[in-house]
């Protein structure tokens, strides 16, 4: 997978070699044809591989009779293209409403957009030196002036005002290219900035998403707990009512309220993530966790999206924004080389001035005060003790860290998706089972307090039968909200279909929205 990218010294990134510095160094050719010095930035090749795991996955998940909810079958469909508004799939008008005030006050958001406003500004900036530097002046002074006197008089002494009003002009010739380099790293900070911003939109979807889901996993734990409490409440009170008839030991009874105590004692830790889980949502979109955001999730409320695309990985270095971000910050710090090679070179500019001259004031647009000059300049450092190439070496070495960055982005990234698919493919198999032992596991916790009542079996067994009952429920409610759940991861690892925001409500790159 071609993910690295050569250092300027080499490769795809050209024009800082020995043969250019010579060429730059005949003033003459570069006055005439102003070559620009290296680097020349490329953007790394899209990778050649042909899928994100070593085997080819299934085309689709299995599924789970009935009408459970995060039951269904889910296909894959390679190559295809990601919604703008990938959450809609969810099919949750609450869910949707949520994820367009977040879109509306995020404050993460905003930081983001007035980022990229900075960076907008900064380039617009930058592109000034591409223009000549006019100055206007004016300026009056009084003077006093001693002129000696030849043949033994005295000197002649005389008090004057001298005003005068100019219009000066310099101009750097920009023969090397490193002002062409310097606005070249500003468009690339630029760069970084949109793409920044389009993490932040991924990020903040994703969170709603994710969260909602996390606070419809736990309603649903919650309602499961509260009906193994009701089974096991149940439980005590024929027990004790045995105990009265002398039919059980007190210790069968005291057993199974501490039972219930402990099934009691797991409501509060899972009443203290919802909260923390509505809170979460709360900022997310921009309230404080005292303000009512309105709409609360149910996993029976949510669709699991059945319809999976699953993007090339051709494609995926271009849709992921932390790697065209990434890549952002190569080509800003090989611009920086460029700028680093070509304050090595001559420094040329121009300067002019224009204007008039008089004393008194009165007589300062008068026939005959004009005064103009013009000039150029050519500058090399002779010896700097090495910081100039030093300076450039540090410059070659930021490359080579962005360079390193890129790739761990870009591998990270692959990582990413193929983690998602693996947990979609899991997360199916998973709650198949637990559907199976949630369903046997209810059976036999019926048939075993049956048998109980009818002293058919001891008390031991029919505690293992309430244990396990317990469990399999809780199981099978956390693997329902991991298949929406990692659904939503995958959509976020393939770049959240953002590059077709644009033809609907919100542009992630415009930071005026």
């Amino acid at each position: 997978m071609p993910l690295s990218a050569t250092t300027p010294r080499s490769g795809r990134i050209r024009g800082a070699n020995s043969a250019s510095l010579r060429l730059c160094g005949a003033f003459a050719v570069a006055l005439a044809a102003g070559c620009a010095v290296g680097p020349d930035f490329e953007p790394p090749a899209a990778p050649n591989e042909a899928g994100y795991t070593p085997e080819k996955l299934a085309a689709k998940t299995n599924g789970t009779p009935g009408n459970l909810p995060g039951g269904a079958v889910q296909h894959f469909g390679e190559g295809q293209d990601i919604p703008a508004q990938w959450w809609s799939l969810y099919r949750s008008e609450s869910l949707n409403k949520l994820i367009e005030a977040g879109l509306r006050a995020s404050p993460t958001l905003e930081a983001a957009k007035a980022a990229l406003r900075q960076a907008q500004e900064n380039t617009s900036a930058a592109r000034g030196a591409f223009f000549p530097d006019l100055t206007g002046n004016v300026s009056a002074s009084r003077q006093k002036a001693f002129t000696p006197s030849f043949g033994g008089g005295s000197g002649i002494k005389s008090i004057y005002s001298l005003s005068s009003a100019s219009v000066d002009l310099s101009y750097p010739l920009d023969v090397f290219g490193g002002i062409r380099r310097q606005v070249e790293a500003t468009e690339a900070a630029e760069d970084y900035q949109r793409f920044q911003l389009v993490a932040a939109y991924l990020t903040l979807t994703s969170n709603i998403v994710t969260t909602a889901v996390e606070e419809a996993s736990l309603r649903a734990q919650i309602k499961a707990q509260s009906e193994i409490i009701d089974i096991e409440t149940n439980q005590v009170q024929v027990l004790r009512n045995q105990l009265s008839l002398g039919g059980v030991a007190g210790g069968a009874v005291l057993a199974q309220e501490a039972i219930l105590g402990q099934a009691r004692a797991t409501l509060p830790p899972l009443e203290k993530q919802l909260a923390q889980s509505r809170n979460r949502l709360a900022v997310l979109v921009g309230k404080f966790p005292s303000e009512d955001i309105g709409a609360t999730f149910d996993l029976a409320q949510l669709a699991l999206p059945t319809e999976l695309p699953v993007s090339l990985p051709a494609k995926l270095v271009e849709q992921r924004p932390d790697i065209q971000a990434a890549s952002a910050k190569m080509h800003q710090a090989s611009a920086q080389v460029g700028v680093a090679t070509a304050n090595e070179l001559p420094q040329i500019s121009l300067t002019g001035s224009i204007g008039n001259t008089a004393s008194p004031a009165g007589n300062l647009f008068s026939p005959g005060v004009g005064i103009w000059s013009i000039g150029g300049n050519l500058a090399q450092k002779l010896f700097d003790g090495g910081t100039l190439y030093f300076q450039r070496r540090a410059a070659v070495a930021a490359y080579d860290q962005a360079a390193a960055q890129y790739r761990a982005t870009a591998l990270s990234a692959f990582e990413d998706v193929a983690n998602a698919l693996r947990a979609l493919q899991a997360d199916a198999d998973a709650l198949a089972a637990n559907l199976a032992a949630d369903q046997a596991a209810q059976k036999s916790l019926a048939l075993s307090q049956e048998q109980y009542r009818l002293g058919a079996i001891n008390y031991a067994t029919l505690l293992n039968a309430e244990q396990t009952a317990q469990q399999a429920r809780i199981s099978l409610v956390q693997s329902q909200a991991a298949r929406f759940s990692d659904t939503a991861a995958l959509f976020q690892a393939l770049g959240g279909g953002w590059w077709n925001a644009a033809s609907g409500t919100f542009d992630p790159t415009k930071p005026d929205q």
